[in-house]
Parts: structure tokens; C-alpha cells; sequence
């Protein structure tokens, strides 16, 4: 773990790309506060998305494919990106796709974009069985140190890009990882919760809070915890069961809530610091 619990940004402004196989959940669960709080601080935010989402939600594909571009929309617009670019591959389907036609496509919104930070899930995180989420993982990795090369996919630089590296990554996955960084997330989480408010078709934030109320009313039952109104039993909901996680981090840390990455930056230079204490006039 990270000797400092508390995250400082490494420099502003800067631009940061939260990525992600499924957006309605992925980065509303695991990294909606360290994004925002990353935008708060200066950052400006790009969400690509992976996948159309379309074995995961309500009614027929097409349908589960709109209610989730639309919730998808929402997220970018409560966390104040710039600008949500979608991919469109099949999901669950990422390992049949090639791996270096998604990365070309990475390095050159890395590239056009000037992206510093990437937000993902971990290539190297333990136990993940969703092929999406390792399959993009591997690919955004590989894409962030080759987006700086001057040799890889030259036609980028015949239309006016330039080769752009991109140095700070938050990695997050679902189960075991090395951790070495923990935001904390108390000044975003109502921000956070926001966000997940907007994950409706997936679940498992959105509308849950409203509909357990009104269940349990059918059944002549309530739960103090939901409160009086819709809007109460959602935000109560998703704090209690939905980012039970976050909190429970956080008090490790003495915290209100907190997130946790594996996060690798940029590497200081050897050849500079020496440089720098060493260099004499001539």
C-alpha cells in the first residue's frame, strides 16, 4: 500500500482518458471519485468506451444496446468529461477481436489526444474471467509506451499528429492486484455516488434504492435506511451496499472513502538529477 493515502495530482493541466469495456459500470464503480477528483483539480477528461454493452441489460439487445448508450452519456456528463468516444465492439467478445487493431486504435486517440493519465482495469490483476477486461487492459498498456514511438503507425504523423507518451496509470481490477496507490475520495464521493445514480440499465446502482422501497411496500414492509422518497432510498442504497467497499477502504486509512489502483507513473530521470547537481560553467 501506498505510505501516503491521500493522492496529490501529478501535474495540472493535463489530460486524462478513463477507459473502459463497460462505462455505465465499470468506472462508476471502481474509479468515479479519483476521476473526478482529477478533473476537479485540472485535468480534462476523455471516456472511451470499449464495448456496446449489449449482453448486459434490460429487454432485447438493441434495447440493452441503447439503454446503455444512453446511460453512458450520462456518466460522461456527471463527471465532466470533454468528450465520450465509442469503440462498438461486440461485448464479452474482446478475445476474438485483434489485439493490434484495438491497440492501433488506442495509440492514435492517445496520440490525437495528448493523453497523460489512462484510468482501466489491470493488465496484470488476478482471477479476472471477463475476456474484455483483460483483453483491453493488455492492449491500453502496450499502447501507452508505443504511442511515443516516431517508427509505429507513421501515417498518424502525415495528418499532423505527434508521438505522445503517456505516463500515469490507475489500474484497478475486481480482484487481487498489487496496490500501490489509495486516493481518497471523501471530496468526490457524493460525486461518485452521482455517477453510479446514472447506471440504471446495468445496475447495480441506478433506480435498485427505489425499486427494493417499493417492493418492500408491496409486501406492507419498509427499511428506515431507504427514507420517504425515491431519491433518498437511491443515493442510501448505492452508500450502503454499492460502495460498502470504499468505505471500509477508507477507514483503513482513517478516511471517509477511498479507491485503490495500481498505479505506475512517470520514472524520474537518473541522467537529470545528475545533470542537475553535477554541471559546471565552462
Amino acid at each position: 500500500m501506498s505510505s501516503s493515502p491521500r493522492y496529490l495530482a501529478d501535474r495540472t493541466p493535463a489530460k486524462l482518458s478513463p477507459l473502459s469495456n463497460r462505462t455505465p459500470y465499470d468506472i462508476p464503480i471502481f474509479a468515479a471519485g479519483t476521476v473526478a477528483k482529477l478533473i476537479d483539480e485540472g485535468y480534462t477528461g476523455y471516456l472511451i468506451r470499449i464495448t456496446n454493452d449489449d449482453m448486459a441489460g434490460p429487454g432485447t439487445i438493441g434495447n440493452t444496446v441503447l439503454a446503455n448508450e444512453k446511460d453512458n452519456d450520462e456518466v460522461g456528463r456527471v463527471l465532466g468529461v470533454r468528450k465520450i468516444f465509442n469503440l462498438n465492439y461486440g461485448n464479452h467478445m474482446m478475445d476474438a477481436v485483434s489485439r493490434s487493431e484495438l491497440r492501433s486504435r488506442l495509440i492514435f486517440l492517445f496520440r490525437l489526444l495528448r493523453i497523460d493519465t489512462v484510468i482501466c482495469y489491470d493488465p496484470w490483476g488476478h482471477y479476472e474471467e471477463n475476456p474484455d477486461h483483460y483483453v483491453t487492459a493488455d492492449c491500453v498498456e502496450a499502447a501507452c509506451w508505443m504511442a511515443a514511438g516516431d517508427k509505429d503507425y507513421t501515417e498518424h504523423f502525415a495528418a499532423g499528429l505527434r508521438p505522445h507518451a503517456v505516463t500515469g496509470k490507475y489500474y484497478f481490477a475486481r480482484f487481487q492486484q498489487r496496490v500501490n496507490r489509495i486516493v481518497d475520495i471523501g471530496p468526490t464521493f457524493e460525486k461518485k455516488i452521482d455517477v453510479n445514480l446514472m447506471n440504471k440499465a446495468q445496475g447495480p446502482a441506478g433506480d435498485t434504492g427505489a425499486k427494493l422501497k417499493a417492493d418492500l411496500a408491496a409486501r406492507k414492509q419498509r427499511l428506515p435506511l431507504l427514507g420517504d422518497n425515491d431519491e433518498t432510498a437511491n443515493r442510501e442504497y448505492i452508500k450502503r451496499f454499492v460502495l460498502k467497499g470504499d468505505v471500509a477502504l477508507g477507514a483503513k486509512y482513517g478516511l471517509s472513502s477511498a479507491e485503490q489502483f495500481h498505479y505506475i507513473g512517470p520514472e524520474p530521470s537518473e541522467l537529470d538529477g545528475y545533470v542537475k547537481q553535477n554541471a559546471v560553467p565552462l
